[in-house]
Order: C-alpha cells, then sequence, then structure tokens
C-alpha cells in the first residue's frame, strides 16, 4: 500500500471497499449461477398453485421466486440499511450485513439438504437483507471523497467485481456437487466462507460515523421533495430501469441456456462473461462520465441494452447467448454507475440517509419484479419473447431521461 493511499482516506476506503465489493459480488455471481437453476432442483412439478387473474400453475414456474425475493429482501431492507448505518456508523453496518449472509446462507443450504423449496426461498429474502448493505459500498466511499473525485471513487469501487466475475461462476462449477447426493448446497456454504473473509476486510475501513442530529438541527427537505427533484428521478430512474432490464436478462438466460439445450458449464461460462461485462468498464466509467457527462453515458446503455435485443434475435447458440449477456453487462454498468453518481449530487449531506434508502428501495423494488417475471416468461413464451419484452422499458426510460436532462438544462439557464 503507498504513502498516498495510506494518507488519503478516501483512496484508502476505495481500495479496501474494492476489495470488499469483490468478494461480496463473487457471492452474488455465485447465487445468480445457481439460484434459479436450484429453484427448477428443487421444485415438485406434480405441484400445482392457483392465483387471480393467472390462473394455475405448477411449482416449476416459480424457479425464480427464490432470486426474486432476494431483490425483495434487498428492497424492504435497503431504508432500513441506510438509516441503521447513519446511527452506528458504516463499518458496524456493514459488519453486520455480512453475519446476515452468513445466517442466509446457511438458511439456504439447509433447505437444499431437506429438499424444501419454500424454506430455500426464505433463505433468498435473508440474502436480500444481506445485499442491502453492502450494495452501499458505492456511496460509503463517496462520504469521503472531494466533488472532483466522487465519479472516479465510485467507479473505481466498481472495479474490484471483476474478480467476481473469474471466481463467482467457477466456484459454482466447482461446489455444484461438492456435497453430492445435494446439489448446489456446497455452493451456498462458499457464500458464507466469503461472508466471513469480507468482515475481516471491513474492519480497516476509517469512515466517520455522522453525528447525531440534535433538536433544532436542519433536516433537509421533505423526502417527497427530494423525490421530485429531476436530477434525482434521472438517477433513480436509470438504476431501476438499468438493474431491473439486467436482472431479468440474466436471470433468464441460464434457464433458456438449459432449454436450448446447453449444458451447466456452458450457462456458468456465459455468466462469468457477463459478471466481467458488469465491472471491467469501471476502469474507464468515471472518467468518460467526467468528460461527457452522466445522462450521456446513461443513454450509451440504454442503446446497448437495444443491441443486446437484436443479437438475441440472431439466434440461441452459445456465441449468441454470450455476446448479447455481455452487452447487456456493459449497459448496465453504464446506467447504474452514471446513475450513482448523479444522486450523490442530488441530496445535501443531512438527507443522505433518506435519499440512497429511497432510492434502493425503489431500485431493488423494480429488480424483484424483472426477476421474477422472467422465470414465468421464459416458461410460458420462451427466449425470444423475454428479450423482446425489454424494449419498452428501456426506451420509455431512455426517452424520460431526456426529456428531465432538458429540464434541468433549462432550468440552469437564468432569466434576462
Amino acid at each position: 500500500m503507498t504513502a498516498a493511499v495510506q494518507n488519503d482516506p478516501t483512496k484508502r476506503n476505495a481500495l479496501l471497499l474494492c476489495g470488499a465489493l469483490a468478494l461480496s459480488n463473487t457471492g452474488a455471481s455465485l447465487v445468480m449461477t445457481v439460484t434459479a437453476l436450484a429453484g427448477a432442483y428443487l421444485a415438485r412439478p406434480d405441484v400445482t398453485y392457483w392465483l387471480p387473474l393467472l390462473g394455475e400453475f405448477d411449482e416449476k414456474a416459480l424457479s425464480t421466486l427464490a432470486l426474486s425475493m432476494q431483490f425483495v429482501g434487498t428492497m424492504a431492507a435497503a431504508p432500513l440499511a441506510a438509516l441503521l448505518m447513519g446511527r452506528i456508523g458504516r463499518r458496524l453496518g456493514f459488519t453486520f450485513g455480512q453475519m446476515m449472509g452468513i445466517a442466509a446462507a446457511a438458511v439456504s443450504a439447509y433447505a437444499l439438504f431437506q429438499q424444501s423449496f419454500w424454506l430455500f426461498v426464505v433463505g433468498g429474502f435473508l440474502l436480500g437483507v444481506h445485499n442491502s448493505f453492502w450494495q452501499q459500498y458505492r456511496f460509503a466511499v463517496a462520504d469521503t471523497a472531494s466533488p472532483e473525485f466522487k465519479a472516479k471513487a465510485i467507479s473505481y469501487v466498481m472495479i474490484g467485481p471483476i474478480v467476481a466475475g473469474i471466481f463467482g461462476p467457477e466456484i459454482a462449477k466447482h461446489t455444484r456437487d461438492i456435497l453430492e447426493p445435494v446439489l448446489f448446497a456446497g455452493a451456498y456454504v462458499a457464500i458464507a466462507a466469503l461472508s466471513f473473509l469480507t468482515i475481516a476486510v471491513l474492519q480497516f475501513i476509517r469512515i466517520p460515523t455522522p453525528p447525531r442530529p440534535k433538536p433544532g438541527d436542519d433536516r433537509g427537505r421533505p423526502l417527497m421533495q427530494i423525490a421530485m427533484d429531476p436530477k434525482f428521478m434521472i438517477a433513480v430512474l436509470s438504476g431501476m430501469v438499468g438493474y431491473s432490464t439486467m436482472s431479468f436478462m440474466m436471470t433468464a438466460t441460464p434457464l433458456a441456456m438449459i432449454d436450448c439445450g446447453h449444458v451447466f458449464e456452458d450457462a456458468a461460462f456465459v455468466i462469468q462473461g457477463h459478471v466481467l461485462a458488469m465491472f471491467a468498464p469501471s476502469f474507464v466509467t468515471g472518467s468518460l462520465i467526467r468528460r461527457f457527462g452522466a445522462t450521456r453515458i446513461i443513454l450509451t446503455g440504454a442503446l446497448l441494452y437495444l443491441a443486446s435485443v437484436a443479437i438475441n434475435m440472431t439466434g440461441i447458440e452459445l456465441i449468441q447467448f454470450f455476446s448479447a449477456l455481455v452487452l447487456v453487462g456493459v449497459a448496465w454498468n453504464f446506467m447504474f454507475v452514471g446513475g450513482t453518481t448523479l444522486l450523490t449530487d442530488a441530496y445535501r449531506p443531512e438527507e443522505k440517509a433518506r435519499a440512497q434508502g429511497l432510492n434502493d428501495f425503489m431500485v431493488f423494488g423494480s429488480v424483484a419484479l424483472g426477476s421474477l417475471m422472467s422465470g414465468a416468461i421464459q416458461q410460458a413464451y420462451g427466449w425470444q419473447v423475454v428479450s423482446l419484452t425489454i424494449l419498452g422499458p428501456v426506451t420509455v426510460a431512455a426517452l424520460c431521461v431526456m426529456f428531465l436532462h432538458g429540464h434541468i438544462k433549462r432550468r440552469a439557464i437564468p432569466a434576462e
């Protein structure tokens, strides 16, 4: 570690949070690789359910439910995680989140041993609570960053998960049947081990605990006023559509590949390329945002999503699955990092916990809906319909971002 890193808390924290995010995202990419397949493994084809509007369907149609509940857990816990860290500080809050990850992994592994689909769904929800804490790493590094370094600091932290793209699917391949005859349980044991390692790394971050507000202190704007700020709206919209679209496509891809005759190792390879594509651009995303502006980078991400649909329409060979999901990864990076950078400029310091909590609540709510819909649409209509489904949300989001950006520019021009 260089003297510059030791003397600058932002650089030190960025380095440590980069490592912590690498470990956390290795677990997340492992989960993304195996959870839908583990859900299909546990789901009983002879068990059916009935819901209004949907009618009767078998349990296999709920294969992605555990993954969807993971995002529901993130959505539900995000405001609480942000508020808790506002009171006890980042280090203790992040440590608590990793302890939740250990507990969640244990529940999921036990569910696989017990062949309990619904306990596995509970494990997915608890993993989501765990995720709501480490998703705040990107905000934490901005706590001590100067305005000039903020975009790069966020981008640098997002470099860590490149490791996840390499090791997550590889760990999935090597732990899938390590506890035979129970498939996939070994993957969740690996997630618990990764959480233990992350706890060790987190003990070295140095981010001051914010002072407790006193009676009469300025608490900032009401939450509704923050939410109506055009810059906040662009940030949240890009996060919602960028993340939910990625989740929608990534959740369905392993199921679609198996349906199309590919093997598990092929699906793991595609996820590996996808996760690398999600985070490798972070070497330059911060610089691109500083040069071209966050809005242009967000819109470029939307165009890449549309390009991925065009690739998926050309066939179902390994190259098509791989190329399209790589584009989806880059698109996610541009929309998510761009949105996060905009978000940190959309609130005052005293509004931080509420604004970040609301953002993650809305983003991961949309992600939960997307991941749940992807499995059902894949089961009912097939892969091409899954791909075409994202055209509407991405196009509408891009048009809204352009409109809001224009509104911000017009408002910034002083009246003559």
